[in-house]
């Protein structure tokens, strides 16, 4: 399927899950990324298999920096049929701990910038009457963790501007989706980190790409506006 889809926020986790998915699915892919190390390399994977892809280095709260890249995108593939908003940002502090500018940055990254998207994206959307926007959420996007109020409280705000655009925006035929992840990625930095046991069900990224995919697929008769994803082994339930 010919889309062109921007994925705002790529890592070596579910950001690059996301990106190989949808050009798997033959779309052109648009990165948006705070720093190019990464995005270069993985240009240069997707282009190898013939995916046609641009990895465009941004800060996501500065509204004349996403404004440009929207452009850039528009000049090289025309209007986007998909935004994908998967930054985030925190320093994972208390109240006491944290100070007034790492709060108000995990809010820029997480809240500000997805608005800042989601309005360069929505005025095309909105004149061809067609689009999917979907938003990266956390199992903080609806409970509260201890420890981590720039992370907790960005997410819910990223919840609400979700919940906000899928009302305002159906009218004009643009499916608006959140995808609350309530459970811990796999990837090799979260293992080093976190050291899970082995008995611990994790979020596979390859597998939460397949569930986005599948939102853009969902027809207008029946659109899901809010998903969650779990992770399941056979001990999980018990």
């Amino acid at each position: 399927m010919s889309l062109n889809v921007i994925v705002a926020g790529v890592g070596s986790g579910l950001g690059a899950a996301l990106v190989r998915k949808f050009s798997n699915e033959g779309c052109r892919i648009a990165m948006l990324a705070r720093t190019g190390k990464y995005v270069s390399q993985l240009t240069r994977e997707i282009r190898s298999k013939n995916g046609q892809v641009i990895g465009l280095p941004v800060d996501l709260t500065s509204p004349n920096q996403v404004a440009r890249a929207f452009n850039k995108i528009r000049s090289q593939w025309g209007h986007p049929d998909v935004l994908i908003y998967n930054a985030s940002e925190a320093v994972w502090k208390s109240l006491q701990k944290i100070n007034p500018q790492e709060f108000e940055h995990a809010w820029r990254v997480c809240v500000f910038g997805a608005f800042l998207c989601s309005r360069e994206a929505a005025q095309d959307m909105i004149l061809r009457r067609s689009g999917t926007i979907i938003f990266t959420g956390a199992t903080s996007s609806v409970r509260g963790r201890r420890g981590a109020v720039d992370f907790s409280s960005a997410k819910f705000g990223l919840r609400g501007l979700a919940e906000s655009l899928a009302r305002e925006l159906w009218p004009n035929g643009i499916h608006v989706a959140h995808v609350v992840l309530d459970g811990m990625i796999d990837t090799p930095a979260m293992r080093r980190k976190y050291r899970p046991k082995a008995s611990e069900p994790l979020l596979q990224a390859e597998a939460i790409a397949e569930t986005f995919w599948s939102l853009v697929l969902q027809k207008s008769g029946a659109w899901s506006a809010e998903v969650d994803l779990r992770p399941f082994n056979e001990d999980f339930f018990v």
